[in-house]
């Protein structure tokens, strides 16, 4: 009986233990990307803090990621395997640099225009899964935060963060019911509305 108290262990040597310790540190890596990610969506952190926090995560990215190339080829298979939703973390992965956190007035109102009437055209075309829709809606509020002139509690905002909520919950081949494609083009349609009002405002 003895030895049902006995830890369990994952490697059975130094070379396996190396090994987990590795993927390990991969796994924290991401994942503290993926917050950092969530952070500057929430303006939580500063664009100063969340530049040099992202540079220096994305170069301890690279170290972490190398370590472990023997057992897997692409970080999507590391996060397939283990169950690792950090999509936020993947894109800023994949882009290689920090958010563009520069206000560029003009050029912010055009993306938001943009964004507002793709996703509502998409909804219409009966798009409604997870990995339809996200991406536009993450770059919707990812723009909306580089553009000052809209205030911390902007109803747009609020409304695109709820749904990003949602979306956080689903699979990327789950899809929205027609109660909720019915909603999510209300707000996005009130969102742009209040946007245009905001802007030509005196």
């Amino acid at each position: 009986m003895a030895s049902l108290y006995e830890d369990v262990r994952l490697y059975r040597n130094s070379r396996e233990r190396e090994m987990y310790d590795n993927l390990a540190d991969l796994y924290a890596v991401v994942n503290t990307l993926q917050c950092l990610e969530k952070a500057i969506i929430k303006d939580a952190v500063s664009p100063k803090e969340y530049d040099a926090c992202c540079e220096k995560l994305l170069v301890q990215y690279q170290a972490a990621f190398k370590q472990i190339q023997d057992e897997f080829q692409t970080i999507e298979a590391f996060m397939k395997k283990y169950r690792f939703d950090c999509p936020l973390a993947l894109a800023r992965i994949k882009e290689g640099k920090p958010i563009a956190l520069k206000d560029d007035k003009n050029k912010c109102i055009a993306d938001i225009t943009s964004l507002y009437i793709t996703i509502q055209d998409k909804l219409r075309l009966n798009y409604k899964s997870t990995d339809e829709l996200q991406p536009d809606l993450l770059a919707l509020l990812e723009t909306m935060n580089r553009l000052s002139i809209l205030p911390p509690d902007f109803e747009g905002k609020t409304k695109i963060q709820d749904w990003l909520k949602v979306f956080s919950s689903m699979s990327a081949s789950d899809e929205l019911n027609d109660s909720q494609v019915r909603q999510l083009i209300f707000d996005l349609e009130t969102g742009f509305t209040g946007f245009n009002k905001l802007l030509y405002e005196p």
